[in-house]
């Protein structure tokens, strides 16, 4: 019986784990969505710059060793709230209180690429940059000012031929003015109190206008829309001197009723009741000092001028006449 007995075989099988097999792939991706968000960014940058800032850029990639007379910032993205020192029209400059309005101008125009543009041009274009950086300062007043970012659809800024032209408009439901009145509207005077300080900054001189909408004024027969037009923009004049707005620098007040309209195809639109307030530019302070000069011969202060030593005159007789008969044979009219 014992014979016939098996053996009991027991097999034991040992399962080991499978190797590692890399994670190649995770860098590879990570290195792709790298050079993606640089690809857009690149494109992102390539649509905010200016031609200006384009040209410096290209180039600094040609000759990056003799590059000379650019900005340390090529680019400037304009967004951000604190704009670069060298990039400010703040007289105090955050990292250099010292620093004058001559020094940033001297600095601003050291980042013009010379070779694009002719000597009579330059300061055209050093005044346009100037003017951005008004804008941009602007814009960052009113992202900034809870008071202006409740009317920021009702101020509109665009560049002209004159410069920097600042529109405050009339809404349907936020007139600035009182109904056929030139006074203004406390929010009105909100808005201007706000922006006062920051086009100040600029040393140049300002043109205020005031338009009106199609709509006849009724009520006096001495009066119309070229009067409302007018005591408005002197009403918004007094605001900004009221401000602190330096009076030298106002240059005009004038009211233009409806001769210009902002909106044509609808001469009743509310949006044509507004301020302009035109920061302007040397050419057309120019032509303004053109347009109202006035000869020195007619000035009353040329009366009171020392007259200029002149010889004597010598006195003369009278030269005497003898008197002629008009029916005489030897009058030539005969």
């Amino acid at each position: 019986m014992a014979s016939n007995e098996q053996p009991i075989i027991v097999k034991r099988v040992s399962r080991k784990a499978g190797g590692h097999h890399g994670g190649s792939w995770k860098i590879a991706f990570a290195d792709f969505a790298i050079a993606m968000m640089a690809f857009f960014l690149v494109m992102w940058l390539v649509t905010v710059a200016t031609p200006e800032q384009l040209a410096l850029v290209s180039q600094y990639f040609k000759d990056p060793i003799n590059f000379d007379g650019g900005s340390p910032h090529p680019i400037d993205l304009g967004g951000s709230p604190t704009p670069a020192p060298q990039r400010t029209l703040n007289e105090q400059s955050m990292n250099e209180p010292g620093m004058q309005q001559e020094q940033q101008l001297e600095q601003i125009s050291q980042s013009i690429d010379v070779q694009y543009v002719d000597s009579d041009e330059a300061p055209d274009i050093v005044e346009l940059r100037e003017l951005d950086l008004l804008l941009q300062e602007l814009q960052n007043k009113i992202e900034e000012e809870p008071v202006l970012q409740r009317f920021r659809d009702q101020i509109l800024m665009e560049f002209t031929m004159e410069g920097l032209r600042i529109q405050i408009v009339d809404a349907e439901n936020r007139p600035m003015f009182a109904s056929g009145s030139p006074d203004l509207q406390s929010y009105f005077e909100d808005i201007l109190l706000a922006l006062s300080d920051t086009i100040a900054r600029s040393p140049k001189k300002i043109s205020i206008s005031g338009h009106t909408d199609a709509m006849p004024y009724v009520g006096r027969t001495d009066y119309g829309n070229w009067e409302l037009s007018a005591q408005r923009a002197n009403a918004a004049r007094r605001t900004l001197e009221v401000a602190g707005y330096p009076k030298e620098q106002i240059a005009r007040v004038v009211g233009y009723a409806d001769s210009a309209l902002f909106d044509t195809a609808d001469p009743l639109n509310p949006i044509n009741r507004r301020i302009d307030i035109v920061v302007m530019n040397r050419r057309a302070e120019q032509a303004m000092v053109r347009q109202t000069a006035v000869s020195p011969a007619a000035t009353p202060d040329s009366a009171a001028e020392e007259p200029v030593d002149q010889p004597p005159l010598e006195e003369t007789q009278p030269e005497q006449v003898q008197p002629r008969n008009l029916f005489d044979a030897e009058n030539p009219l005969f």
